[in-house]
């Protein structure tokens, strides 16, 4: 049986104003025959947007509320309920999403947002049978996956795949970075593997104003003005580093999907608007300077509590002098 050709929609985009941000995500998802291809009614479907932190409001380190917003109507259109998880590092979801204007959204729409709790499933990768993925979207009828473009000082760029990182419950990342981080390669085919046991059925990367030099949270806004659609997540990262014009085998995860045979090159794509070479740019900045990825024991035991203390102390406090 032939395989079927991966389709990557990109499509310019240059604003968050809400009727301009639904039109162009109806051109967007219009080839992947619209949200009813992926969202049948009474769907739970799962919004995973990036909500990284709370520390830098207005600097464009997480998925804009606005974006999360349009989709949840579209799925709502088209039936099904649409709940936002993530499992933030550092603090809660609700608190990162909070402070980065979240809010109204949620309100607006009553939109429920949920912690991720870990659970071991099955990987493709026998040597990742010990990954913990959260169970909220294992279990989820559909999962949308809400990346946004960004430099990283770990890993080049952060993109759909290492969005899903994610759905890792939040201390336990840390644990993973001293596991699995002394060995780039090792790192990047963990996070693969983890995409391929999310297996989100749509991705749509909000690449309108990113985050550039030294990512994920210390850099700066940038706008790109792209929005970028798939139901293969592999197929859309590999079509955004030839957007930014970053080699795929400099980024771990591109280059772990890649070596593992799941995404070819460009033409082994499908690109039903525009093809990444329309978009292509030559100034995007990466980080100054790149870290480890791998942490040791005394950087693990510090993020946990930092982690703790987040969520339990200092978000608890914020929302008290809120009343």
């Amino acid at each position: 049986m032939p395989t079927q050709i991966p389709s990557v929609s990109l499509i310019r985009a240059t604003s968050y104003e809400r009727e301009a941000l639904q039109e162009s995500l109806e051109t967007l998802l219009e080839p992947l025959g619209g949200m009813a291809a992926f969202v049948k009614p009474g769907n739970r479907v799962l919004l995973k947007p990036n909500l990284l932190t709370g520390a830098r409001p207005g600097k464009e380190c997480t998925t804009r509320p606005e974006l999360v917003y349009a989709i949840a109507q579209i799925v709502m259109e088209a039936g099904g309920k649409p709940f936002l998880g993530d499992s933030p590092a550092f603090g809660s979801a609700k608190g990162v999403a909070v402070a980065n204007g979240y809010l109204p959204i949620l309100e607006e729409l009553n939109l429920p947002i949920i912690e991720f709790h870990g659970q071991r499933y099955q990987t493709v990768n026998e040597g990742f049978n010990h990954l913990l993925l959260c169970k909220e979207a294992m279990e989820a009828d559909v999962v949308i996956n809400l990346p946004k473009v960004k430099s990283h000082t770990q890993l080049v760029l952060t993109l759909g795949v290492k969005n899903l990182f994610g759905c890792v419950p939040g201390k336990m990342k840390a644990w993973w970075h001293m596991e699995a981080g002394k060995d780039a390669n090792r790192f990047g085919e963990m996070l693969v593997e983890t995409a391929r046991a999310i297996d989100p059925d749509l991705t749509i990367i909000d690449g309108i104003i990113g985050h550039e030099g030294n990512g994920p949270s210390g850099g700066e806004p940038r706008p790109l003005g792209v929005l970028a659609a798939s139901p293969d997540v592999f197929a859309l990262d590999r079509a955004m580093v030839e957007i930014l014009n970053v080699p795929p085998e400099q980024v771990p995860t591109v280059a772990a999907s890649m070596r593992l045979g799941l995404v070819g090159e460009l033409h082994s794509i499908h690109f039903p608007h525009l093809h990444p070479d329309l978009l292509k740019i030559d100034d995007w900045r990466l980080p100054d300077k790149f870290l480890p990825i791998d942490f040791g024991m005394p950087r693990v035991i510090k993020s946990t509590f930092k982690h703790l203390y987040i969520r339990f102390i200092k978000e608890r406090m914020s929302a008290y002098a809120r009343r």
